[in-house]
């Protein structure tokens, strides 16, 4: 983490996902925010259960993040919720003693608890366009609305959402997703020192093709079955929880396998275990934005990817040779067999190119990028004037538990 002299101003993150859930933007973002931040405060949605009383829960986590976790009396209404909610924050501020703050949400339904709160800059970090996913409430859409009008920055997980925010706000900067390298990049060395296989990915045959992220209605599920059914020489291993959808409704062979979530430090053992990495995704709303955290992860493995024709993955990924990209389940199949899934490999120098490729961005970069924007932002403000339009050029930006409350929702990020 980078030693850089400490932001002056603490940070309070609304945020749709669970601190302890798949590790993804928000936490790679974070923790960095908090090696360079006074202080960093993750305010999550709240957890209904059997209490009398509405409570804040309060932990420190190995990132060093402060975790603030709202719990309600089940059968709390909208309006009340709302309400303690807003109480719970406020008396977090104040016993706390947090005075000189930015506000970042990653939610916009967090509005009805903050709306009222005076902070140093509003940064909306926006990683999904969270209206197209299920379960979606119907007022994410005016709240987001609401959100661009009062936020002073605005930060897109992806080039389809910088394309589609732009227009809308008049500092919009895209910042797809990046890399932990050297995290990932361990793969490499465990499938090179023939260490054995997790526990239990050891008894399942090769070649293996696998997924990790959350299981949802954004993978397509018709074509993992199709894939199985046609291959049943292959494997196919899927990491990760089962989220808002039902278990019963996946596919189920003997070569389709669900390892259940893992802990991000475990990651690069199982992917160093892998034949073939795959993002089966559907072609539908809550796709249509993405911007896969994972794209870059498997590459750092050192795993050949095949992916369906996500936006964010064909351009820049698929267009520099670096993902294979089908949609059908021959293609996807195809695809598969040529770089490693039967006799096939990819090119030669595939792996220098990615790895050129990935050496542009990091995590660390990233939030280096978006502190200096926002210490500008502060700046501005101060001395009375308006936040300069500086949208990034396309082509730069390129390179550069699951509760949920009646006023939000969870939907996890690929």
């Amino acid at each position: 983490m980078s030693q850089s002299p400490k932001f002056p101003f603490d940070l309070i993150s609304f945020s749709h996902l669970r601190w302890n859930f798949v590790f993804q933007r928000p936490q790679h973002l974070l923790s960095r925010a908090a090696a360079n931040h006074e202080r960093v405060f993750f305010f999550e949605e709240p957890i209904y259960e059997a209490i009398s009383e509405p409570a804040l829960e309060i932990r420190t986590s190995p990132e060093q993040v402060i975790v603030a976790v709202p719990h309600l009396p089940e059968g709390t209404g909208h309006a009340a919720a709302t309400h303690a909610e807003r109480e719970l924050l406020d008396t977090m501020i104040a016993k706390w003693n947090i005075q000189n703050y930015v506000l970042w949400y990653y939610t916009p339904m967090a509005l009805s608890i903050s709306r009222h709160l005076e902070p140093a800059l509003i940064v909306y970090d926006c990683m999904d366009e969270l209206s197209l996913f299920k379960n979606a409430p119907a007022e994410l859409i005016d709240n987001e609305r609401e959100l661009l009008s009062v936020a002073d920055l605005v930060f897109t997980g992806g080039q389809s959402l910088y394309e589609a925010k732009k227009d809308r706000h008049p500092d919009v900067h895209a910042f797809p997703s990046s890399i932990d390298f050297e995290h990932f990049s361990q793969a490499r060395k465990i499938a090179k020192s023939h260490r054995p296989d997790p526990e239990d990915q050891r008894a399942i045959p090769h070649p293996r093709m696998g997924y990790c992220g959350v299981i949802d209605e954004r993978l397509d599920f018709e074509l993992v079955a199709a894939m199985a059914k046609a291959r049943p020489d292959w494997q196919f291993v899927f990491l990760g929880p089962i989220v808002k959808i039902d278990p019963n409704s996946l596919p189920r062979f003997s070569n389709i396998h669900y390892l259940g979530q893992k802990d991000y430090n475990e990651l690069p053992h199982y992917l160093a275990c892998w034949d073939v990495a795959m993002m089966p995704f559907a072609k539908n709303d809550a796709t249509r934005f993405i911007s896969p955290t994972k794209t870059p992860e498997y590459l750092a493995a050192g795993k050949p990817v095949v992916s369906t024709s996500i936006r964010d993955v064909v351009r820049p990924y698929g267009e520099l040779g670096l993902v294979e990209i089908a949609d059908s389940p021959d293609d996807f199949i195809r695809a598969a067999a040529t770089c490693g899934m039967d006799e096939g490999a990819l090119p030669i120098d595939w792996l220098e190119r990615v790895d050129r490729f990935l050496a542009q961005t990091s995590w660390q970069k990233t939030w280096e990028e978006m502190s200096k924007l926002m210490a500008c932002a502060i700046e501005q403000k101060s001395e009375g004037s308006q936040v300069p339009n500086e949208k990034n050029d396309s082509e730069t930006d390129f390179l550069l538990d699951n509760n949920a409350s009646e006023t939000a929702f969870s939907a996890e990020v690929a």
